[in-house]
């Protein structure tokens, strides 16, 4: 079968592999119909490998050449014996994390996503989304709602991702909302932020294209542009009393954007940061104390999320496909789907692979 796989930093490739065989018992085999770029694909082929590893993982025993994407979905063409949660021929949206089920504190506490024996689907197990098969764990899969297309199966992860930011941030009705990146995920997060019931929703992004894509999917949003105005000067003239919004989401993992939330934020108020920073980002600590602030950090999602992400993407309360701006085949994706989002321009914002094409 086809997959694109990665071999080094700006080394991928398009080879024939092999197609997956019988699943063990509490496995399955899926037929993979869209699979997302994520930030971390484009991290691994600019720069990786970073989460890819080096020497065998201590889970699942992977290493070396690495098929991509880890947000995707398919149709279940294999069942092994003790999986009983789906069957063949049922379309389904796979949930990355690969770990044990028990073996220390935050396993056995089913908080798969912070045990530190997490591998992912994509970047560290046998297989991933940019192929077109994939083997995985039963519990990788669910089924999804009749209401889902293919297309959406593979933006539960991304939304997850930003549901959970939310949750981490305590968004509520009424709330007013700033997000720093007009990326996939921080577009995202405004979309569950609305659903969560915020009705002030501000997005900060130096991109001139993402700003415009973000007033298109929300036309309400107040648009900041930090390199021709203060972020938190706008989020304050326009709030309650001039104190700042209620939650600050950091989507970039950029030193600035988090300077800029801390500063956003009114008193009392909560940051949340979700974009990974590469390294130590200063802040403002008098502020973070003076203002008597939360400062809170928002680490993937849990595993169980998955049905509730699903539904509010079904139901059109996230309607995730909106950040959508390419689809491109698994032959055409590394020119015109990675070297597309790498581009300083930045005129893509979320770009779909269609295995079937």
């Amino acid at each position: 079968m086809k997959a694109l796989r990665f071999h080094a930093a700006k080394d991928l490739r398009v080879e024939d592999i092999a197609t997956p065989g019988e699943p063990a018992a509490d496995e399955v085999v899926m037929e993979n119909r869209y699979v997302g770029i994520c930030g971390t694909d484009l991290h691994e082929y600019a720069y990786g490998p970073i989460f890819i590893p080096k020497e065998p993982h201590p889970i699942t025993g992977v290493s070396g050449p690495q098929v991509l994407g880890h947000e995707y979905g398919g149709v279940i063409t294999k069942v092994g014996k003790d999986v009983t949660h789906v069957k063949v021929g049922d379309r389904v949206s796979v949930q990355p994390f690969i770990t044990p089920r028990s073996g220390d504190y935050y396993l056995d506490r089913g908080a798969f996503n912070l045990s530190d024996t997490m591998a992912l689907a994509g970047l560290s197990w046998l297989g991933g989304g940019m192929a077109e098969a994939c083997l995985l764990k039963g519990y990788n899969v669910y089924k999804v709602p009749d209401a889902l297309t293919d297309e959406d199966a593979a933006l539960v992860e991304p939304t997850a991702v930003a549901v959970y930011g939310c949750q981490r941030g305590g968004v509520k009705e009424g709330d007013a909302v700033l997000v720093t990146g007009a990326g996939p995920i921080g577009l995202l997060t405004l979309l569950a932020a609305r659903a969560a019931g915020a009705v002030q929703l501000f997005v900060s992004d130096p991109n001139i294209t993402r700003l415009a894509i973000a007033k298109q999917i929300l036309p309400d949003v107040i648009t900041i542009n930090p390199r021709e105005q203060s972020v938190g000067d706008t989020v304050r003239a326009a709030t309650e009393g001039n104190v700042g919004c209620d939650v600050a989401l950091e989507c970039v993992g950029n030193t600035l954007a988090l300077q800029s939330c801390v500063d956003a934020v009114r008193k009392q108020g909560v940051v949340v940061q979700i974009g990974l920073h590469a390294g130590e980002a200063p802040i403002n600590w008098f502020s973070v104390v003076y203002k008597d602030i939360d400062l809170r950090g928002s680490w993937a999602y849990p595993a169980q999320i998955w049905p509730r992400v699903m539904r509010l993407i079904a139901s059109g309360q996230i309607p995730a496909r909106k950040v959508v701006t390419k689809t491109v085949t698994l032959e055409t994706a590394i020119k015109d789907g990675f070297d597309a989002l790498l581009d300083p321009a930045g005129t893509q914002l979320k770009i779909l692979i269609d295995l079937r094409r």
